[in-house]
């Protein structure tokens, strides 16, 4: 029966009637001090669930139903990117694992701890039921997404399976960090236990701490850089722990030296920082290559694509500076997935932990202070993003310059945002300010990864804030659900351009290689006739859902009513008609992108 406020759904107490396969491995969960575990559910785990419902309570850790698999693995994606600690997800046999290959790819990609676990069989083909258990029973399901997770396993006794839980625990948790994969045999969990199984002491099996940089090699590092008279400092997947974010800022203002960050990737340094030199982007702006161009000592920290940025910046020829890559990323590259990018030339290459090598390079380099930032370098002055006018079509800096304002003076995490976001759009001063978005460009997990993060923001000082874009939402609607089911405020605003528009660009580039009309590039990309009621969709699953908004008088409104909400412990879906349309800054390294293609 669920309780009044809807957070926790508790069960009927349940009698001690003996102990089954599925309760020690229910017991191992809870010893790893699970919270949560996100879930669509499913027969091949039926006495999983059992033993969480009946066994634990539903209480550490609780479940959170889902309505797809993939906002179950979503949501766990999304609690990672704020608290860097692994979630669980739970996805039934082989079907509930296609649907979460996309989800599990982005956590991939994002290089973030996830624990999934699933199901199938009975593997004894003499206890499978007719039809049903034999479609959904594969011989290796760890297959299906072995090219994107750092391990996985399908234990045949009980035993095995705790071991295989804290292995999995354990390497989710070791950097690079990443999805692991655990297969639960359905009669290895209704088997019935003469005794219970020896529960290890998880203490003992904490993954190990982030590598430390080579001794000789950080020497080197820290000599080039003491000499250095414009160094540029990359600053990639980092954590968002306060005290490694005072300890960029201590390295940079110790060197004198530029910084650039990436929108794609959460917050890294503050961007109001007189020394973070040029907005983040999602591709290399001309501004950040132009620094990049002057720059005689490049420190990479776990940047996402330095050969993209170095062939940006440099074309064909070869990088004038010293390219210094500090990233533990080698270790997940396979022959399946090209999301290591291309391979970087490296003067000093450190395989070791991004954050620990800040700490090592800040006590090697001492008491060394460099007198000035760049010689003759000054910050640009801030863009300014347009007002709007009432009655006139809003765009997407509109409603950035709107949400600015909006929430101005309160402690504010955007928590996704679309293609057409830019990065002057938001300033970043704390690790929470901004946690970029899925990695593996997934269209539909944003409302899973923005649930996922709300609720480990839940409770906190901070309101969690989205902007998703009418295709993201449309495809993963219904993570809204198990925010509004849970309990999890956040506020959702929808810049809705009623089209797939990053393909119109596409299109647009197609047309004109093939000298075809461009006027057709909107075809097969524009989202109407009917037009979909996305504050209806929202209302329909419980959230407060505002819109559709088309002015930027009822726009500037309605978001003091939203944060009310918020305050009240509701979820907000606001639906904005913005123009198709990119920031010009952000539309030319876009142009330029595409181009390329």
């Amino acid at each position: 029966m669920q309780d009044a406020d809807k957070k926790l759904e508790l069960p009927v107490p349940a009698q001690d009637n003996g102990q089954w396969g599925s309760d020690a491995i229910a017991e191992m969960l809870r010893a790893l001090g699970l919270p949560y575990i996100a879930l669509n559910p499913g027969a091949s785990y039926r006495g999983l669930h059992d033993s969480l419902v009946n066994r634990l309570g539903n209480r550490d850790p609780q479940m959170l139903l889902c309505l797809h698999e993939e906002a179950a693995v979503a949501i766990a994606h999304g609690w990672a990117k704020v608290k860097d600690a692994p979630l669980c997800a739970i996805v039934h046999s082989n079907v509930g694992l296609m649907h979460a290959t996309m989800a599990v790819f982005n956590a991939w990609c994002d290089r973030a701890p996830l624990l999934l676990l699933g199901a199938t069989g009975p593997v004894d083909a003499a206890k499978r039921r007719p039809w049903i258990d034999w479609i959904h029973t594969a011989k290796d399901q760890g297959a299906l997404i072995r090219d994107y997770t750092k391990w996985d396993d399908q234990p045949a006794s009980v035993p095995a399976a705790l071991e295989s839980l804290l292995r999995a625990w354990q390497i989710t948790q070791t950097a690079p960090r990443g999805p692991v994969y655990v297969c639960l045999d359905a009669a290895l969990q209704e088997m019935r236990l003469e005794n219970a199984p020896k529960m290890p002491d998880v203490s003992r099996f904490a993954a190990p701490p982030p590598a430390d940089p080579p001794r000789v090699l950080l020497a080197d590092a820290a000599a080039r850089l003491a000499k250095a008279k414009r160094p540029l400092l990359l600053m990639g997947r980092m954590s968002r722990n306060e005290d490694h974010w005072a300890a960029r800022i201590t390295l940079a203002e110790k060197l004198g030296a530029l910084v650039l960050t990436d929108m794609k990737i959460a917050g890294a340094f503050p961007t109001t920082h007189a020394q973070h030199a040029a907005a983040p982007s999602t591709f290399p702006s001309e501004a950040a290559c132009e620094l990049t161009r002057q720059a005689d000592v490049i420190v990479a920290f776990d940047w996402v694509d330095l050969a993209g940025t170095l062939k940006s910046t440099y074309g064909d020829k070869d990088p004038s500076a010293t390219i210094i890559n500090v990233t533990l990323d080698q270790y997940l590259h396979n022959g399946w997935s090209m999301d290591h990018q291309g391979l970087p030339p490296a003067d000093l290459y450190l395989v070791a932990d991004p954050d620990v090598t800040v700490a090592a390079l800040n006590d090697k380099l001492g008491a060394h202070k460099k007198g000035d930032v760049w010689p003759g370098w000054t910050k640009p002055a801030q863009v300014q993003l347009p007002e709007g006018e009432a009655g006139k079509p809003l765009t997407v800096p509109v409603l950035a310059n709107a949400l600015r304002k909006g929430f101005a003076g309160r402690k504010t995490t955007l928590m996704r945002h679309p293609l057409s976001w830019a990065g002057h759009m938001w300033d970043v001063e704390h690790p929470l300010d901004f946690l970029g978005t899925d990695g593996g460009g997934g269209i539909g997990s944003g409302p899973g990864t923005s649930t996922g993060a709300a609720l480990a923001l839940k409770g906190s000082d901070r309101i969690a804030l989205a902007i998703l874009g009418d295709g993201d939402f449309l495809m993963g609607a219904t993570g809204v659900w198990s925010a509004v089911h849970y309990g999890v405020p956040m506020i959702v605003f929808i810049a809705n351009n009623r089209s797939f528009y990053n393909d119109e660009v596409h299109q647009e580039r197609v047309a004109k290689m093939r000298d075809r009309p461009v006027e057709n590039k909107w075809i097969g990309q524009h989202i109407g006739g009917p037009d979909v009621d996305l504050a209806m969709m929202a209302r329909s699953q419980g959230a407060t859902g505002i819109g559709p908004v088309f002015d930027v008088t009822e726009l500037r409104e309605v978001i003091p009513l939203a944060i009310e909400a918020f305050h009240r412990g509701e979820t907000v879906v606001i639906d904005v008609r913005v123009e198709p349309g990119y920031d010009s800054g952000m539309s030319s390294a876009l142009v330029k992108h595409v181009e390329r293609s």
